[in-house]
Protein backbone atom coordinates (compact mmCIF):
# COMPACT_ATOMS: atom_id res chain seq x y z
CA UNK A 1 0.00 0.00 0.00
CA UNK A 2 1.61 3.17 -0.63
CA UNK A 3 1.03 6.22 1.19
CA UNK A 4 0.96 9.74 -0.15
CA UNK A 5 2.35 12.22 1.88
CA UNK A 6 1.51 16.07 0.69
CA UNK A 7 4.18 18.90 1.40
CA UNK A 8 2.29 22.21 2.28
CA UNK A 9 5.26 24.57 1.40
CA UNK A 10 3.59 27.77 3.13
CA UNK A 11 2.63 26.22 6.56
CA UNK A 12 4.42 27.10 9.34
CA UNK A 13 4.44 26.06 12.48
CA UNK A 14 3.51 28.01 15.72
CA UNK A 15 6.66 30.22 17.05
CA UNK A 16 8.35 28.79 19.90
CA UNK A 17 8.63 30.64 23.42
CA UNK A 18 12.46 31.68 22.14
CA UNK A 19 11.22 33.38 19.18
CA UNK A 20 8.44 35.38 20.79
CA UNK A 21 11.08 36.66 23.51
CA UNK A 22 13.54 37.57 20.62
CA UNK A 23 10.84 39.23 18.93
CA UNK A 24 9.53 41.23 21.40
CA UNK A 25 13.44 42.39 22.58
CA UNK A 26 13.74 43.56 18.88
CA UNK A 27 10.58 45.21 18.73
CA UNK A 28 11.44 47.24 21.90
CA UNK A 29 14.95 47.73 21.46
CA UNK A 30 14.11 49.65 18.04
CA UNK A 31 11.47 52.05 19.85
CA UNK A 32 14.20 53.10 22.65
CA UNK A 33 16.21 53.95 19.83
CA UNK A 34 13.99 55.62 17.76
CA UNK A 35 12.76 57.41 21.04
CA UNK A 36 16.38 58.64 21.87
CA UNK A 37 17.12 59.66 18.33
CA UNK A 38 13.69 61.80 18.55
CA UNK A 39 14.87 63.32 21.88
CA UNK A 40 18.54 64.31 20.46
CA UNK A 41 17.00 66.02 18.05
CA UNK A 42 14.50 68.10 19.74
CA UNK A 43 16.75 69.04 22.26
CA UNK A 44 19.14 70.11 19.41
CA UNK A 45 16.66 72.21 17.84
CA UNK A 46 15.11 73.53 20.83
CA UNK A 47 17.48 73.72 23.81
CA UNK A 48 14.94 71.78 25.92
CA UNK A 49 14.35 68.79 28.09
CA UNK A 50 11.56 66.45 26.72
CA UNK A 51 10.24 66.36 29.52
CA UNK A 52 7.63 63.12 31.25
CA UNK A 53 5.33 63.79 33.89
CA UNK A 54 7.35 62.97 36.25
CA UNK A 55 10.33 65.27 36.67
CA UNK A 56 13.71 64.40 35.99
CA UNK A 57 16.90 63.73 38.12
CA UNK A 58 19.95 65.28 36.07
CA UNK A 59 22.22 63.21 34.98
CA UNK A 60 20.99 59.90 36.04
CA UNK A 61 21.15 58.41 32.20
CA UNK A 62 24.97 59.02 32.64
CA UNK A 63 25.61 58.27 36.11
CA UNK A 64 24.11 54.78 34.93
CA UNK A 65 26.57 54.83 31.69
CA UNK A 66 29.28 55.53 34.65
CA UNK A 67 29.61 59.25 33.53
CA UNK A 68 28.72 62.51 35.69
CA UNK A 69 27.52 65.52 34.46
CA UNK A 70 26.70 67.85 37.17
CA UNK A 71 26.14 71.45 36.92
CA UNK A 72 27.90 74.31 39.22
CA UNK A 73 25.73 75.92 41.48
CA UNK A 74 26.31 79.15 42.90
CA UNK A 75 24.67 79.47 46.10
CA UNK A 76 24.64 83.34 47.48
CA UNK A 77 25.74 83.94 50.94
CA UNK A 78 22.07 84.87 52.87
CA UNK A 79 24.03 87.88 54.89
CA UNK A 80 26.22 88.25 57.89
CA UNK A 81 25.96 86.78 61.36
CA UNK A 82 28.45 88.92 63.17
CA UNK A 83 31.51 89.02 61.14
CA UNK A 84 30.65 85.54 59.40
CA UNK A 85 28.90 85.11 56.41
CA UNK A 86 26.56 82.36 55.97
CA UNK A 87 24.13 79.87 54.25
CA UNK A 88 21.89 77.76 55.86
CA UNK A 89 22.10 74.23 55.30
CA UNK A 90 18.84 73.47 53.40
CA UNK A 91 19.76 75.33 50.51
CA UNK A 92 23.14 73.41 50.22
CA UNK A 93 21.07 70.17 50.72
CA UNK A 94 18.69 70.49 48.08
CA UNK A 95 21.05 71.44 45.35
CA UNK A 96 23.01 68.17 46.38
CA UNK A 97 20.28 66.31 46.69
CA UNK A 98 18.86 67.42 43.06
CA UNK A 99 22.12 66.30 41.70
CA UNK A 100 24.09 70.23 41.28
CA UNK A 101 27.40 70.97 42.70
CA UNK A 102 27.13 73.71 45.05
CA UNK A 103 29.51 76.56 45.42
CA UNK A 104 28.72 79.19 47.89
CA UNK A 105 29.59 82.37 46.62
CA UNK A 106 30.48 85.15 49.59
CA UNK A 107 29.99 88.87 49.28
CA UNK A 108 32.27 90.78 47.59
CA UNK A 109 33.08 94.36 46.39
CA UNK A 110 35.08 93.40 43.08
CA UNK A 111 33.51 93.49 39.68
CA UNK A 112 35.48 91.72 38.54
CA UNK A 113 35.26 88.93 40.83
CA UNK A 114 31.27 89.03 40.55
CA UNK A 115 31.97 88.55 36.79
CA UNK A 116 34.10 85.74 37.47
CA UNK A 117 31.20 84.19 39.85
CA UNK A 118 28.88 84.32 36.39
CA UNK A 119 31.29 83.14 34.11
CA UNK A 120 31.72 80.21 36.39
CA UNK A 121 28.93 78.99 37.16
CA UNK A 122 26.28 77.20 35.95
CA UNK A 123 22.55 78.22 37.81
CA UNK A 124 22.58 80.99 40.66
CA UNK A 125 20.49 79.98 43.97
CA UNK A 126 19.39 83.34 45.67
CA UNK A 127 18.21 82.65 49.34
CA UNK A 128 16.66 84.23 52.06
CA UNK A 129 17.68 86.80 54.56
CA UNK A 130 17.25 89.97 56.23
CA UNK A 131 15.20 93.27 54.60
CA UNK A 132 16.14 95.00 51.71
CA UNK A 133 17.07 98.88 52.66
CA UNK A 134 14.14 100.18 50.91
CA UNK A 135 15.83 103.42 49.21
CA UNK A 136 17.20 100.80 47.02
CA UNK A 137 13.37 100.39 45.94
CA UNK A 138 12.38 104.34 45.84
CA UNK A 139 11.03 104.81 49.46
CA UNK A 140 11.76 105.83 52.70
CA UNK A 141 11.76 103.82 55.43
CA UNK A 142 7.88 102.45 56.74
CA UNK A 143 6.50 101.11 60.29
CA UNK A 144 7.30 97.51 60.29
CA UNK A 145 10.94 97.57 57.98
CA UNK A 146 13.21 94.91 59.69
CA UNK A 147 16.98 94.74 59.40
CA UNK A 148 18.98 95.92 56.54
CA UNK A 149 22.07 95.77 55.32
CA UNK A 150 22.80 97.85 52.56
CA UNK A 151 26.42 96.06 51.72
CA UNK A 152 24.61 92.87 51.30
CA UNK A 153 21.94 94.61 49.22
CA UNK A 154 24.25 96.08 46.87
CA UNK A 155 26.23 92.88 46.38
CA UNK A 156 23.37 90.88 45.51
CA UNK A 157 21.74 93.91 43.60
CA UNK A 158 24.74 93.99 40.99
CA UNK A 159 25.00 90.03 40.60
CA UNK A 160 21.32 89.07 39.99
CA UNK A 161 21.59 91.60 37.18
CA UNK A 162 24.28 90.41 35.66
CA UNK A 163 23.33 86.61 36.09
CA UNK A 164 20.22 87.89 34.17
CA UNK A 165 22.30 89.72 31.67
CA UNK A 166 23.66 86.14 30.96
CA UNK A 167 20.77 84.03 30.65
CA UNK A 168 21.69 81.70 33.05
CA UNK A 169 19.24 79.88 35.10
CA UNK A 170 17.97 81.94 38.63
CA UNK A 171 16.26 80.18 41.43
CA UNK A 172 15.57 82.90 44.22
CA UNK A 173 13.65 82.09 47.14
CA UNK A 174 12.01 84.47 49.71
CA UNK A 175 14.55 87.92 49.88
CA UNK A 176 15.68 86.26 46.79
CA UNK A 177 12.45 86.57 44.89
CA UNK A 178 12.07 90.43 46.56
CA UNK A 179 15.90 91.25 45.05
CA UNK A 180 14.97 89.60 41.61
CA UNK A 181 11.87 92.45 41.95
CA UNK A 182 13.87 95.21 42.87
CA UNK A 183 16.93 94.43 40.22
CA UNK A 184 14.38 94.78 37.69
CA UNK A 185 13.22 98.17 38.83
CA UNK A 186 10.44 96.73 41.31
CA UNK A 187 9.12 97.72 45.22
CA UNK A 188 8.44 96.25 48.07
CA UNK A 189 6.01 96.32 50.76
CA UNK A 190 7.96 97.02 53.64
CA UNK A 191 5.27 95.26 55.81
CA UNK A 192 2.47 93.05 55.41
CA UNK A 193 0.37 94.89 57.65
CA UNK A 194 0.63 98.02 55.07
CA UNK A 195 -1.15 96.16 52.16
CA UNK A 196 -4.57 97.23 51.81
CA UNK A 197 -7.24 94.89 53.12
CA UNK A 198 -7.82 92.04 54.98
CA UNK A 199 -4.22 90.25 54.88
CA UNK A 200 -2.88 86.42 56.06
CA UNK A 201 -0.55 86.07 58.68
CA UNK A 202 2.27 84.98 56.57
CA UNK A 203 5.00 84.55 58.96
CA UNK A 204 3.82 81.02 60.71
CA UNK A 205 4.74 79.70 64.05
CA UNK A 206 5.30 75.71 63.42
CA UNK A 207 7.41 73.23 65.22
CA UNK A 208 9.07 72.33 61.35
CA UNK A 209 9.92 74.79 59.19
CA UNK A 210 9.01 71.98 56.54
CA UNK A 211 5.02 72.14 57.51
CA UNK A 212 2.37 73.80 55.41
CA UNK A 213 0.88 76.92 56.07
CA UNK A 214 -1.61 78.76 53.82
CA UNK A 215 -2.29 77.51 50.08
CA UNK A 216 -1.28 79.53 46.54
CA UNK A 217 -3.05 79.79 43.57
CA UNK A 218 -0.71 79.32 39.85
CA UNK A 219 -1.18 81.44 36.75
CA UNK A 220 -2.17 79.76 33.89
CA UNK A 221 0.18 79.86 31.28
CA UNK A 222 3.38 80.04 33.80
CA UNK A 223 6.45 78.49 33.63
CA UNK A 224 5.79 77.55 37.19
CA UNK A 225 2.43 75.92 36.39
CA UNK A 226 4.04 73.23 34.67
CA UNK A 227 6.25 72.21 38.02
CA UNK A 228 3.80 72.61 40.62
CA UNK A 229 0.27 72.84 39.23
CA UNK A 230 -2.95 74.94 39.26
CA UNK A 231 -2.66 75.09 43.55
CA UNK A 232 -0.15 74.45 45.83
CA UNK A 233 0.37 74.11 49.44
CA UNK A 234 3.31 76.29 51.00
CA UNK A 235 5.23 77.31 54.42
CA UNK A 236 5.41 80.75 54.83
CA UNK A 237 8.34 83.16 56.71
CA UNK A 238 8.12 86.32 55.97
CA UNK A 239 6.51 89.71 56.61
CA UNK A 240 7.38 91.10 53.52
CA UNK A 241 6.30 90.77 49.44
CA UNK A 242 6.88 92.31 46.12
CA UNK A 243 4.70 95.17 45.43
CA UNK A 244 5.15 96.35 41.81
CA UNK A 245 6.76 93.68 39.83
CA UNK A 246 9.88 94.86 37.89
CA UNK A 247 9.93 95.45 34.29
CA UNK A 248 9.31 92.39 32.11
CA UNK A 249 8.07 90.18 35.86
CA UNK A 250 5.17 88.32 35.51
CA UNK A 251 3.02 87.29 38.37
CA UNK A 252 2.71 83.41 38.45
CA UNK A 253 1.66 83.01 41.91
CA UNK A 254 -0.57 84.46 44.28
CA UNK A 255 -1.71 83.75 48.08
CA UNK A 256 -5.63 83.61 49.12
CA UNK A 257 -5.48 87.24 50.52
CA UNK A 258 -3.85 88.18 46.78
CA UNK A 259 -0.01 88.89 47.73
CA UNK A 260 2.40 87.66 45.46
CA UNK A 261 3.87 84.28 45.98
CA UNK A 262 5.70 83.94 42.52
CA UNK A 263 7.59 85.40 39.85
CA UNK A 264 9.00 84.75 36.80
CA UNK A 265 10.77 86.82 33.68
CA UNK A 266 9.04 86.70 30.69
CA UNK A 267 12.03 87.05 28.53
CA UNK A 268 14.52 84.32 30.14
CA UNK A 269 14.65 80.59 29.97
CA UNK A 270 14.55 80.12 33.76
CA UNK A 271 14.12 83.16 36.33
CA UNK A 272 11.52 82.14 38.90
CA UNK A 273 11.39 83.96 42.41
CA UNK A 274 9.28 82.26 45.01
CA UNK A 275 8.39 83.47 48.10
CA UNK A 276 8.18 80.37 50.29
CA UNK A 277 11.00 78.43 51.39
CA UNK A 278 10.86 75.17 49.09
CA UNK A 279 14.62 74.29 50.66
CA UNK A 280 12.70 73.18 53.30
CA UNK A 281 10.08 71.32 52.30
CA UNK A 282 12.13 69.21 49.73
CA UNK A 283 12.09 66.01 51.86
CA UNK A 284 7.81 66.10 52.60
CA UNK A 285 6.65 67.76 49.07
CA UNK A 286 7.14 66.00 45.92
CA UNK A 287 6.06 69.71 44.05
CA UNK A 288 9.36 71.20 45.59
CA UNK A 289 11.58 68.31 44.40
CA UNK A 290 10.33 68.99 41.41
CA UNK A 291 10.97 72.96 41.10
CA UNK A 292 14.78 72.09 42.44
CA UNK A 293 14.83 69.03 39.57
CA UNK A 294 13.64 71.82 37.25
CA UNK A 295 15.99 74.48 38.04
CA UNK A 296 19.07 71.97 38.05
CA UNK A 297 17.81 70.77 34.65
CA UNK A 298 18.30 74.11 32.93
CA UNK A 299 21.76 74.16 34.60
CA UNK A 300 22.85 71.34 33.27
CA UNK A 301 21.61 72.44 29.56
CA UNK A 302 23.60 76.21 30.55
CA UNK A 303 26.47 73.48 31.33
CA UNK A 304 26.27 71.77 27.35
CA UNK A 305 25.58 68.29 28.76
CA UNK A 306 21.94 68.28 27.64
CA UNK A 307 20.11 65.13 28.14
CA UNK A 308 16.68 63.54 29.64
CA UNK A 309 16.86 62.08 32.89
CA UNK A 310 14.21 59.88 34.98
CA UNK A 311 13.96 59.71 38.57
Amino acid sequence: QRITVHIDPFHKSAPSGFEILFLSMYIFFIFYIVYHIISALWIFLTGKIIHSRRTCRPADHLAKKGVHMEPKIGIIVCGFTENRQFVTNPYIQSVRYSRGLPFILPLVRSDHVIDEYVKFCDGFLFCGGDDITPLLFGEEPRNGNGKTDITVDLFQIRLMKRVLASQKPVLAICRGMQILSVACGGTIWQDMSLIPGKVLNHMQQSASRSEVSHRIRIERGSRLKQYAGSCLYVNSFHHQAVNLPGKGVSVSARAQDGAIEAIELDSHPFAIGVQWHPECMYRTSREMRDLFHEFISHSLINSGHAGHTNL
